[in-house]
């Protein structure tokens, strides 16, 4: 009978029914854990399961039973892979689980900036609309996508599955390749200037490394159409924070959604939360991946990776 333990149970979210693991044999269930309290938690266990959590060497050294761990997001940086592989322990991760559901928070993001939907919400709530007497009330003017360029910053699996849907509303797609090597037939591939001078809209989905960190800062926001709108849903570090906020408050460019920010949760004194022109901008609690069906996809995909663990297979193996 395995012990199994989960670390952040709350990254999973309550809806989700995490006794698919019982099966396994005795599964300890923790919401949350303290950088104090994972060494107690992890000492007599077979198989842990995190999103978030750190294990290194400073408190795996003390889990001498453990021999796989199951990362419950695709990104690795959390496990030290390299103490993991030398103690023979096996790491697991999930990867395309959320690209349904990054992809329909993108368009959720646009249609949100695109539309003015908080504005027009607003008015019809307070009453006004009550008050006026026209049936339709639209000072805020709003454009279609029909016909606008759709400039994508990382065309992997999710940016492949923004660019069908921007193409199906009539957009034309083009892409910049943060790492060089994406060569894409199907669109045309831009240099990041020319993508940023050209787009109607630009969406973020690369990773962050060194290449990307900090690579959409003031100057390459100087050179978007005022008209334009940035989507960040890649990693928050690869827009400058600062630089954005200077940018929607000179209206330099037309808004940005944010689901992801430099620092999660975001800081009090993050310069996004004390911007001027509140309504050009969009940020939202880094959820894009958080549908119902990709977390319970990314339940179903652990379980798997166990399943496989026990009949002596490695699947999904980052070391």
């Amino acid at each position: 009978m395995l012990k199994i333990v989960i670390l952040d149970a709350n990254t999973l979210g309550s809806d989700i029914d995490l006794k698919v693991f019982d099966k396994f044999g005795e599964v300890k269930v923790y919401d949350t854990t303290d950088e104090k309290e994972v060494v107690q938690r992890i000492k007599d266990t077979d198989i842990i399961i995190t999103n978030k959590v750190v294990l290194n060497e400073e408190n795996l050294k003390y889990a001498e039973k453990v021999r796989l761990i199951c990362i419950a997001a695709t990104g690795t940086n959390n496990v030290d892979l390299e103490y993991a592989s030398a103690n023979n322990i096996g790491v697991a991760n999930v990867a395309g689980y959320s690209t349904n559901s990054v992809v329909q928070h993108t368009f959720a993001a646009m249609f949100y900036l695109l539309e003015h939907l908080n504005y027009y919400d607003k008015y019809t709530k307070s009453g006004e609309y009550c008050e006026s007497t026209l049936f339709t009330h639209f000072s805020k003017t709003f454009y279609e996508l029909n016909g606008k360029i759709w400039g994508i910053i990382g065309l992997g699996e999710i940016g492949r599955g923004v660019a069908k849907i921007a193409e199906s509303f009539g957009c034309k797609v083009i892409y910049y390749s943060a790492s060089g090597r994406n060569n894409n037939l199907n669109y045309e591939r831009k240099e990041l200037e020319q993508l940023l001078k050209i787009s109607d809209i630009v969406s973020i989905h690369c990773q962050l490394n060194e290449e990307t960190e900090n690579l959409i800062t003031l100057d390459k926001l100087n050179i978007m159409k005022e008209s334009a709108f940035l989507i960040n849903v890649g990693r928050g570090k690869i827009v400058n924070e600062y630089d954005l906020a200077k940018a929607l408050d000179k209206k330099i460019i037309a808004g940005a959604a944010l689901d992801v920010i430099s620092k999660e949760p975001i800081n009090k004194d993050n310069p996004l939360l004390k911007i001027n022109n509140k309504d050009r901008l969009l940020i939202t609690p880094h959820i894009a991946w958080a549908s119902f069906e990709a977390r319970k996809k990314l339940i179903d995909e652990i379980v798997l990776n166990i399943e496989a663990f026990i009949d002596d297979e490695k699947r999904n193996y980052v070391v």
